[in-house]
Formats: structure tokens, C-alpha cells, sequence
């Protein structure tokens, strides 16, 4: 049987400062740092995605060990069920060594599927559903679902006309698989949100956009489009690598890209904070840091805390 203790996460919204705590948190209790980045694990994306690799090594001069950062190539699916099963055989590693893992990342979905330890599925397409329900209004859907699948799939991302189809496939392929709807443990953990004034995030998120496109941000996109990754594919991974591959392939001026990618990180980021409250309706307990204090001052009050609760 797997053994469990309790995981230490560090989640925040982008340009809060997650890995820096992260990594001076490690370097004080023996952790090692399990990355929560839908898209830090594609291998070549680097700079859109904020691999700050230097970041691992502490001031002492001490390695962190980082882990599901490059995971898969670029252009390769990787959803939440594969996220959940990799982190469970990073996690059981890390025990195994007599380490502390420590969960840190901005992507509230992963965090919360391994939090909650959701049975996510590979469940297959349903072509057949999927034509009937293009025919049919959101709204219609939303009824279908609550009636017929809520019950049977309650944690379902119901936000878009996509996503509902999305999560109609999946509770069906439950419902006509129930060997596959088990349910399990859910993994206990002491949770730190880092918290940063909005005027201060928007700030730094400005500072880091500029700096990251003279460090040869465009450039990382231009070489996955050399290395044959589908524009559309990029332009689906969001953010950096959705505006800059519309500027490359002629959609957008320079000027327009890099105003339309500063509103949507800064759009990005609030929908952070705002899924990361949900969690907290969903009886996650976020123990929130003040995220203007100095890095020395929020670990010591994390180890503090870990000792309260006899970690």
C-alpha cells in the first residue's frame, strides 16, 4: 500500500514568488520540489513557461531537486490523468528517500486533482455525442448534465460548451464503466497561498513580460515552429506561445502582440487567485502568506506551522 503523509504545497499566481519560497523552503526541511505547470513540462519551452532554472540552486550554494519539469515533448498531449499518475510515482520516490515533497505551481486544476485525488480517466471520444451536442445551446447542455451526470461526475469543469461535452463524455464512459469511478484517499496536505497586492502582481507581471521578450522569448517560439509543431498547437498552450505564434505567422503586428499577451497574463492571473478560492469552498484549507514579507520571515513561519501540526 502507498504510504501517505502529509505533502507541503506552495501555490500562487503567476509572478508571486512560488518557486523562491519553494526552493528556500527545501533547502531548510530536506524537501524536494514536485512542479504543479501545465506547461513546464514540455521540453523546449523555457522561457514562455518561466523554467528559471537558476532558481533551484539556493543562495547556500545547495541543489534542489526539481521534478515533472520537461516531462514530454513539445506538441504531445498531457492532461490532468497523466499529471496525477506521474505525481504519484514522483511522491512514493521521494518518501522512499526520506524526503519532504513539496508541491509548488500556479495550475490550480493539477493541484486540486491531486489534492482531492479525483479519478481522472483517459475516457475516449464519443463522436456520436459530440455531434448531437453541437446542435444544442449551452444552456440545454447545462440541464442535460445537472439532470443526468452531476451525481455521477460532481467535480466536472462545466464553465464552457467544450468543456460540458467534455465532461458528459466522461461521466457516460463512468457510468457504463463503474470499475473505473473508484474512488480513493485523497492525499492530506498543509497548503501555503502566497498573497500579493494587485498593483504590485501587475507590476512585476509587466517587468517579467519585457525581460523575458528581450531574453529571446519570440525566438523559443520561432524554433518549436522550425521543429514542425503545428501553430495550432502552440497557439492552444496559451498565453506567451499563443500571441507570439499569431505574430509570427502574420496575424498580429509586434505591437498588438505584446499588448494583447500583457491583459491576458494579467487576466490569466486573477483566474488563478479566483480558482484558488474556489478550492477553498471545496474544504481545501490555503493557509495564505502576506507575499510582501521577506522569503527568511515565510519559511520560518511555514516550519512553524509544520511543527503545530506534528509533521
Amino acid at each position: 500500500m502507498e504510504k501517505k503523509q502529509k505533502l507541503i504545497v506552495i501555490l500562487g499566481p503567476t509572478a508571486s514568488g512560488k518557486t523562491k519560497l519553494a526552493v528556500a523552503l527545501a533547502a531548510e526541511i530536506g524537501g524536494e520540489i514536485i512542479s504543479a505547470d501545465s506547461r513546464q513540462v514540455y521540453r523546449g519551452m523555457n522561457i514562455g513557461t518561466g523554467k528559471d532554472y537558476e532558481e533551484y540552486e539556493h543562495a547556500s550554494g545547495q541543489k534542489i531537486r526539481y521534478h515533472l519539469i520537461d516531462v514530454v515533448e513539445a506538441g504531445e498531449a498531457y492532461q490532468v490523468a497523466r499529471f496525477q499518475k506521474d505525481f504519484r510515482n514522483v511522491y512514493q520516490d521521494i518518501m522512499n528517500r526520506g524526503k519532504v515533497p513539496i508541491l509548488c505551481g500556479g495550475s490550480g486544476m493539477y493541484m486540486e486533482a491531486v489534492l482531492k485525488n479525483y479519478q481522472h480517466i483517459q475516457v475516449p471520444v464519443d463522436e456520436v455525442l459530440r455531434a448531437e451536442s453541437e446542435k444544442e445551446s449551452y444552456d440545454e447542455l447545462l440541464k442535460q448534465f445537472q439532470e443526468n451526470y452531476q451525481k455521477i461526475y460532481p467535480q466536472a469543469d462545466t464553465s464552457t460548451k467544450k468543456r460540458l461535452i467534455r465532461a458528459m463524455e466522461v461521466a457516460r464512459f463512468m457510468q457504463d464503466n463503474p470499475e473505473h469511478s473508484q474512488t480513493t484517499e485523497p492525499y492530506p496536505a498543509l497548503i501555503f497561498g502566497i498573497s500579493i497586492p494587485t498593483e504590485v502582481r501587475r507590476e512585476r507581471i509587466t517587468r517579467r513580460l519585457y525581460k523575458r521578450l528581450e531574453s529571446g522569448m519570440i525566438e523559443e517560439v520561432k524554433d518549436l515552429l522550425s521543429q514542425g509543431i503545428n501553430p495550432e498547437k502552440l497557439i492552444f498552450y496559451g498565453l506567451e506561445y499563443k500571441f507570439i505564434t499569431e505574430y509570427l505567422i502574420g496575424q498580429l503586428t509586434y505591437d498588438e502582440m505584446v499588448s494583447k499577451l500583457e491583459v491576458a497574463i494579467h487576466q490569466f492571473a486573477k483566474r488563478q487567485m479566483t480558482f484558488f478560492r474556489s478550492m477553498e469552498k471545496k474544504e481545501l484549507t490555503i493557509h495564505w502568506l502576506d507575499g510582501m514579507d521577506t522569503t527568511e520571515n515565510l519559511v520560518n513561519h511555514i516550519i512553524s506551522q509544520i511543527d503545530n501540526e506534528n509533521i
